[in-house]
């Protein structure tokens, strides 16, 4: 969320993060005629429990500890795919992972999608949803020919803890 400094791992109350981003999912699936079903509810709890990417198999083992019922790997990646395609979350090819968006109702540099930053020591991420960026990479594909995907570009580097002094 806006509180947590770029990179910063302060301590603070992660149930506040996880209620703002839970609140913001309700109003986004509402406005938008989707369904938050608990299932979805609740993957995106996890993945907003912490302030770090998360694997779907680390989902998976989560809710398997939260519930007696088997919850099968389709499952959460159904969830997942709804959480993302709804802008809830942003899938981090490069970790294989997911990260809650602290910004679900925002445009995130259409039409293909803002940047995250992404310590390839610590494995942190930081979105930066630069709308110039955005607007720079799809100008210069389209002179290309070039459609990109869709989705975050993520940059690859170190975050300022990770770098040699």
């Amino acid at each position: 969320m806006s509180e947590i400094p770029a990179f910063a791992r302060p301590r603070h109350d992660h149930d506040h993060c996880v209620a703002n981003a839970l609140a913001a999912a309700e109003q986004v699936c509402a406005t938008r005629g989707l369904k938050l079903t608990p299932l979805r509810r609740r993957v995106l709890e996890l993945v907003w429990a912490g302030h770090g990417p998360v694997g779907a198999y680390d989902l998976l083992q989560a809710l398997a500890e939260g519930d007696a019922r088997a919850v099968q790997p389709p499952t959460v990646y159904r969830a997942l795919d709804f959480l993302r395609e709804a802008g809830l979350v942003h899938r981090i090819d490069t970790l294989n992972a997911f990260i809650g968006c602290d910004r679900p109702d925002a445009a995130h540099g259409a039409p293909h999608g803002g940047q995250v930053l992404v310590c390839r020591s610590c494995q942190s991420v930081v979105e930066v949803d630069d709308a110039g960026i955005a607007l720079a990479l799809a100008e210069r594909a389209a002179a290309l020919g070039f459609l990109p995907d869709a989705g975050p570009l993520e940059i690859k580097g170190l975050c300022p803890a990770c770098r040699p002094a």
